[in-house]
């Protein structure tokens, strides 16, 4: 049973935009403001979202904020720009841009403004640094769709921004990637098998990417601490950016906050085998099925996920 501070137990989430925080081995339920002072002296924390739910940006935003007032030495480093977009993201924080510039200037996600605005305008009202955590996107394409030797053709500045060890691997975050795949395609076979193991590779950049960012922030601000912003998936069970963050520096403090659903018509929530999902967890409402109809869900799944005819990752960069 998960019992809120005052020893009642927790209570269902109300609106898409609340979340309930809890201890992971506590089941304690924590405030906003409690989270941030067991925090305060933590390297790197981490924040896990499921991309476009409004509790999880709502919560992201509070303890960014949160965090500040215990440590204003603070940088934010968020997964949805790509480190070839720095300077954009750079030009808006010191107001040489406005907002739909450096949108359009870092291709910024579509959902922007809708989950991502508090943020940045956090950090550049506090004047704190982002980094744009991720790998440049043509290039995690290019490694999904022919393989990692992709890296050998690209231009030497190019590949000089990107990590050494770039598929840097734990054997527990590939199983979980297999198990992920597999529910959704089923068997595979010699030729699927091949298009798989290029589409983890390109998952591992991201994740190496990232963790790469944010060591170089570290070492460059040694006393800041750092939010990261990041799909859960890269980071949930601490696996992901969070293994290869440990891998690459053991003696980083990182705490892990991960979202737990809540299902509808439930008593309670699936603790019990979400606990290592995170040091931290918090508790939200499912979003809306996108479809009913499976065979118009195939269509839209073919439509996003459809190949350009053209061939960009033949030449010596993307």
């Amino acid at each position: 049973m998960i019992k809120s501070s005052d020893d009642n137990s927790l209570i269902r989430p109300q609106t898409l935009y609340e979340a309930r925080l809890i201890g992971s081995i506590s089941g304690t339920e924590l405030s906003v403001e409690t989270l941030s002072q067991r925090l305060a002296d933590t390297d790197v924390v981490i924040i896990g979202e499921y991309h476009g739910h409004q509790a999880a940006h709502l919560l992201q935003s509070q303890i960014q904020a949160a965090l500040y007032r215990q440590q204003p030495l603070q940088i934010l480093s968020m997964e949805q720009f790509t480190l070839d977009k720095q300077a954009a993201v750079d030009a808006y924080l010191s107001g040489e841009t406005g907002e739909t510039e450096m949108m359009e200037d870092s291709n910024a996600w579509d959902n922007y403004r809708g989950s991502y605005r508090p943020l940045m305008e956090f950090a550049r009202q506090q004047s704190l640094p982002v980094i744009a955590a991720n790998a440049p996107a043509a290039i995690v394409r290019c490694v999904g769709r022919t393989g990692p030797g992709y890296l050998d053709r690209l231009a030497t500045h190019d590949r000089a921004s990107l990590p050494d060890h770039p598929f840097m691997d734990t054997p527990a975050y590939r199983e979980k990637f297999e198990a992920t795949i597999n529910s959704s395609h089923g068997a595979a076979d010699d030729a699927m098998r091949e298009r798989l193991d290029n589409t983890y590779k390109a998952q591992l950049l991201r994740d190496n990417t990232m963790a790469s960012r944010i060591l170089a922030s570290h070492s460059a601000h040694p006393s800041h601490q750092i939010v990261h912003i990041t799909g859960t998936f890269h980071s949930e069970e601490h696996l992901g950016t969070v293994a290869m963050l440990r891998q690459r520096a053991p003696d980083l403090s990182i705490a892990v906050i991960s979202p737990v659903i809540w299902p509808e018509g439930a008593e309670m929530p699936p603790l019990d085998e979400n606990r290592n999902k995170g040091d931290f967890l918090y508790v939200i409402q499912p979003l809306p099925e996108e479809f009913l109809d499976k065979d118009r869900e195939r269509k839209a799944m073919s439509a996003r996920f459809h190949r350009p005819t053209e061939d960009t990752c033949q030449g010596d960069s993307p």
